[in-house]
């Protein structure tokens, strides 16, 4: 009797204490560093439980910092040993800097990073192409917004080649109620990111163009690089009377004010031009090629992808969650609830927004690649970027023919760049 006694009690003990230590162990909470403070409401509603159906046990906190901040503060926790269990990664070298560093583990055994292609990986892979080290969440594709009250209007029509893009841009001008082309050159970014990089790959043929960069076969003095500020500048006469004094947020204004007819144009902007007004009915078409090319290309630019902090007490958990992002139902959920940010992926998704879908489409139709300055390019004085910001606003200002521009932009690469050096 003693005997059963004790074995009650012994297993009392036992199933007491089972719960709570199974409990200890599956109870995990992964934190997410992030500089997409606007993003907390998606999150929480969307994301998180979307995941926690899969992997109820798991406890997700999205913790962003405002975007200034992010960098700093990031890299303060990061030394500290207090930062989250999964990195939102800035694109190209914020983020190498951080995997050379010890930050960020490879991702390289992570199932499912079949489905990001070399173009998506591009922001996320070390020099050598031997280590991806975030796994690539969105990007932005480049082309053309027009409002399509003016084009029914006036009975214009969608351009696929350079030569009917004149043709319409021409047809807008005479009629002269409205600026064919709502863009200005105060701000040198957009001269460059709405215009060069936008029309450019269709010159460059771009990857093939690009990676001649970084390898150095290929010059921004020559053939397609020299045609796409060509191209440009045969923008000029139907910019925005003033364009020279117009910013950004002009042009933007002046579109969704109903003036202008054209927005040369990121896919971000499908969002803030719905914020600003949400009747306003618009179209899209993808930058137009030369006359007689086979093949189009589009600017998919890279935008934010997500990391592993290697210092993390839950690395299970967090390959879990980063799996779980390589799937076609996070695709789906976070192209709908950003339109104008698309999946990396290769999965086939339906956006429920028809601008974004139309963006999305160019996919199908035309070879993918980034802007030609991000990746390598930029890590020296003069800054490749910038000097291309400054010869586009300067080729449109009509201070610098294209061919000046281009050999401006060479030489700058050419002074601290090796492979450029001939």
């Amino acid at each position: 009797m003693k005997r059963l006694l004790v074995l009650a009690v012994i297993l009392t003990l036992v199933v007491a204490l089972v719960p709570a230590t199974t409990q200890a162990q599956e109870k995990v909470t992964l934190t997410i560093e992030s500089w997409r403070n606007d993003d907390i409401a998606f999150w929480n509603d969307v994301l998180i439980p979307a995941f926690n159906a899969h992997y109820p046990d798991i406890e997700v906190i999205f913790a962003p910092a405002a975007p200034t901040e992010y960098n700093a503060a990031l890299n303060a926790k990061l030394e500290g040993g207090t930062a989250g269990d999964l990195i939102t990664c800035r694109p190209f070298d914020l983020s190498l800097e951080l995997f050379n560093q010890g930050h960020l583990v490879s991702l390289n055994d992570l199932p499912g990073l079949e489905h990001f292609g070399p173009v998506a990986r591009s922001a996320w892979i070390t020099d050598d192409g031997s280590d991806v080290f975030c796994v690539p969440m969105a990007s932005v594709i480049h082309g053309f917004i027009y409002n399509q009250s003016i084009f029914e209007e006036l009975g214009l029509e969608e351009p696929a080649t350079e030569p009917e893009f004149l043709a319409l841009l021409e047809a807008i001008k005479a009629d002269g109620t409205y600026t064919p082309l709502s863009m200005g050159t105060v701000d040198l970014w957009e001269s460059a990111t709405m215009g060069y990089q936008n029309i450019g790959p269709n010159y460059w043929k771009g990857e093939e163009g690009r990676l001649g960069l970084i390898d150095g076969s290929i010059g921004y003095d020559e053939d397609g690089f020299v045609e796409a500020f060509e191209a440009l500048a045969r923008w000029i006469p139907y910019l925005p009377d003033g364009y020279q004094a117009i910013s950004y947020p002009d042009s933007q204004n002046l579109f969704t004010l109903g003036m202008a007819a054209i927005f040369p144009a990121g896919s971000w902007e499908i969002g803030v031009f719905r914020g600003q007004n949400p009747d306003f009915e618009m179209g899209a078409f993808k930058p137009p090629v030369p006359e007689g090319a086979e093949t189009c290309y589009i600017s998919d630019h890279v935008d934010i992808a997500m990391g592993v902090n290697a210092a993390s007490p839950n690395q299970e958990e967090a390959m879990l969650f980063m799996e779980w992002m390589t799937t076609q139902e996070f695709a789906e959920l976070y192209s709908n609830a950003l339109p104008g940010f698309f999946t990396l992926s290769d999965h086939a998704i339906t956006l429920e927004d028809p601008l974004a879908q139309e963006f999305l489409s160019w996919r199908d139709e035309c070879e993918s690649t980034i802007r030609s300055s991000y990746q390598i390019l930029s890590r020296g004085e003069p800054n490749n970027e910038t000097q291309l910001w400054e010869t586009s606003a300067q080729v449109l200002n009509g201070e610098l023919t294209p061919q000046e521009a281009g050999d401006i932009v060479q030489a700058g690469l050419e002074a601290w760049y090796e492979p450029q050096q001939k």
